[in-house]
């Protein structure tokens, strides 16, 4: 692997581009004025470990004319170190009780879900194990008590789902639903109606879910095709 170009990377993102690599692939590529983290043969690849709203038109451009794969980590399970306050030598670390599952990817997919759609694109998404680790900047970083992110680490990959065409994303949907709203489907698989919400966005623009009327204010879906 020592070929891959970590230099100045974050550690996260070096990090799953060395999980990723195999033999034969190049790294740091310039593609119509792009760098590609992997090439691999005809297929780039694009390991985005941070808001997926940065890297936007990037995607849209290369997919017009390119085969571009997304790869994007999902935290199942995280640590979060936090390194003394002042110069000492002690940290702290503990679980985080939030678990990261593949509809997160929603969060961030709505902001351009056509894209999920085209040809050109999948989405490979990694569930990991990782570590945050977090300095105490005082009050410029309120929203933590003070504590601002200085790194993520890989810790392992547990699981890889790839989305190559719409079809892939009727499996994220359970098989039984029937006819549903966003609410049934937050209750349904258990996540927050806010992402459910953007879930079914998405999979609308991707012709996954058809609206078929409505269930009081709230539109009614069902699995196109069924």
């Amino acid at each position: 692997m020592s070929g891959i170009g970590l230099l100045n990377e974050k550690p996260l993102h070096a990090s799953l581009k060395e999980w990723y690599a195999q033999p034969e692939d190049q790294f740091e590529v310039t593609v119509d004025g792009f760098v590609i983290d992997i090439v691999r043969d005809d297929l780039l690849l694009e390991i985005q470990t941070g808001n997926l709203a940065s890297i936007k038109s990037k995607l849209k451009d290369l997919a017009v004319s390119h085969q571009i794969r997304l790869i994007y980590p999902i935290a199942q399970e995280k640590w979060i170190v936090k390194l003394a306050k002042d110069d000492s030598a002690g940290i702290t670390r503990r679980k985080s009780p939030k678990r990261g599952r593949v509809e997160d990817l929603f969060w961030e997919m709505v902001s351009f879900p056509q894209l999920l759609a085209n040809p050109n694109f999948s989405l490979e998404v990694l569930m990991i194990r990782e570590e945050e680790v977090r300095r105490y900047k005082g009050k410029r970083k309120w929203r933590r008590g003070g504590w601002a992110i200085e790194e993520r680490r890989l810790l392992g990959v547990v699981g890889q789902r790839l989305y190559e065409e719409p079809a892939d994303w009727r499996a994220i949907l359970p098989k039984d639903l029937g006819a549903f709203t966003a609410r049934d489907l937050s209750e349904a698989i258990g996540i927050r109606r806010q992402l459910a919400q953007k879930m079914v966005y998405c999979l609308r623009e991707l012709r996954v879910i058809d609206v078929i009327g409505k269930q009081g204010r709230a539109n009614l879906y069902k699995m196109a095709g069924a």
